[in-house]
């Protein structure tokens, strides 16, 4: 992954939403980032919304196979930039709305109950954000990375203002009670592609395998079972601590509640910050489908039939 030279013009943002990762203890039938946080509104679209007032050009939910066509047919394949749909006055305002594509991505087989963890999901997302992107063009390969955890509540509309800020050079972070992903919260920050790699290197080396690794020679001992692929239970303050707050913006939230568990869950729903949070217009989020390229009506027609 290289670091592209910021262009203000073309400057590409890409929102990442880790999905995949080890399940809560709420044992629903549906996954966990489909938690209802208000009448009509889910975890997972909240972090949609973060994205889309964060001022995201792509958004890549890390999601896999099985959970995807449930999250898909609520989210569809893209969202409304709330920027460019409130702008009613504009001459042909209708014209002007700015679509913001979702893609669904799966965590790799090989990485499946052996380091899927949430902070894996936001690296792997980064990456095939990246590859995706640059097969394209080097010209559309992401320049920085916003990443949304559904586990973490709070008005994503704070964001709007603050955009010039989370598409530069200089790294942004949210902040609640003076804690952010660096302590663990599931709060909305910002990274580049050097971070990545930075990260990236230091996730391969705290994690363990199947096997002992030697000083000399081949790997032959095999690890105890409890103590093989660590990484499958690394929290987010385990991968990201290591991010610096050197130079970078820090926006405080004044409500911010965690529903990664079903006491938080329980003490979120009491709060009155449960009865701020609503689901936004219809105009931003609703779902949507991308009709197909490349395909003839008639074709379509005979699919239907």
């Amino acid at each position: 992954m290289e670091e592209n030279k910021t262009n203000i013009n073309s400057f590409h943002l890409a929102g990442v939403i880790p999905v995949a990762g080890q399940k809560l203890d709420f044992n629903f039938p549906w996954h966990d980032c489909c938690t209802p946080i208000a009448q009509d509104y889910l975890a997972i679209e909240r972090s949609v919304v973060e994205c889309a007032y964060a001022g995201c050009e792509t958004i890549w939910i890390v999601c896999n196979d099985d959970m995807q066509p449930l999250i898909r047919h609520r989210l569809g394949d893209y969202v409304q930039d709330p920027v460019w749909v409130s702008r009613t006055m504009s001459p042909r305002s209708s014209d002007r709305k700015k679509v913001i594509p979702i893609f669904y991505t799966p965590i790799h087989p090989k990485d499946r109950d052996k380091r899927d963890c949430l902070s894996w999901s936001v690296l792997h997302g980064a990456q095939t954000a990246y590859h995706i992107s640059s097969g394209i063009s080097k010209w559309v390969a992401p320049d920085r990375y916003y990443v949304s955890f559904p586990y973490g509540v709070y008005l994503p509309e704070v964001l709007q203002e603050h955009r010039k800020e989370i598409s530069s050079d200089q790294g942004f972070f949210l902040s609640f009670e003076n804690k952010t992903v660096r302590d663990g919260e599931y709060l909305g920050f910002t990274f580049s592609p050097k971070d990545f790699i930075r990260i990236r290197k230091l996730f391969r080396k705290n994690a363990t395998g199947k096997f002992i690794t030697p000083k000399e020679g081949l790997p032959r001992k095999m690890l105890p079972m409890e103590e093989r692929y660590s990484a499958r239970y690394f929290s987010v303050e385990d991968v990201f601590k290591h991010m610096s707050l050197n130079s970078c913006k820090v926006l405080p939230v004044w409500e911010y509640s965690r529903i990664d568990s079903w006491d938080n869950y329980r003490a979120y729903m009491c709060l009155k910050q449960s009865d701020m949070i609503r689901r936004p217009s219809r105009l931003i989020l609703n779902y949507h489908e991308l009709g197909p390229i490349g395909r003839d009506s008639n074709y379509l027609l005979e699919t239907e039939e």
